[in-house]
């Protein structure tokens, strides 16, 4: 019984990996890697997302979670109920040609590839 459990849920949780959805057309701006010092966020078009944050010492989280949507300028990413709302203060702009985006307070930098 307990191996059927343990089944059921990995299943579970491969299925519900391909419920992201990929980057909608007004938000393409938001694809690529883009770093800080003490963040990193990576967006695939298919809406893959990797949010990785620098912590105190050693500490450090790491995200890797389909994109569930937009809420604004916010991007949420998360596997079924448990999600994460990332902030974006200031949406993907050119400056000085480079291209920036400012998410929970950080302001990162689009690393060209």
């Amino acid at each position: 019984m307990r191996r059927f459990a343990i089944a059921t849920l990995l299943l579970a949780t491969l299925g519900l990996a391909g419920c992201g959805q990929s980057v909608p057309p007004d938000k393409q701006a938001y694809i690529g890697e883009w770093q800080s010092n003490g963040m990193a966020v990576n967006i695939s078009q298919s809406g893959k997302v990797i949010v990785v944050k620098e912590g105190g010492g050693n500490a450090s989280t790491r995200v890797e979670a389909p994109l569930q949507g937009f809420d604004g300028n916010d991007f949420i990413v998360g596997l079924g109920p448990m999600k994460t709302t990332y902030r974006v203060s200031v949406p993907p702009h050119e400056d000085n040609g480079e291209w920036k985006m400012t998410v929970d307070g950080k302001e990162l930098t689009r690393v060209e590839e």
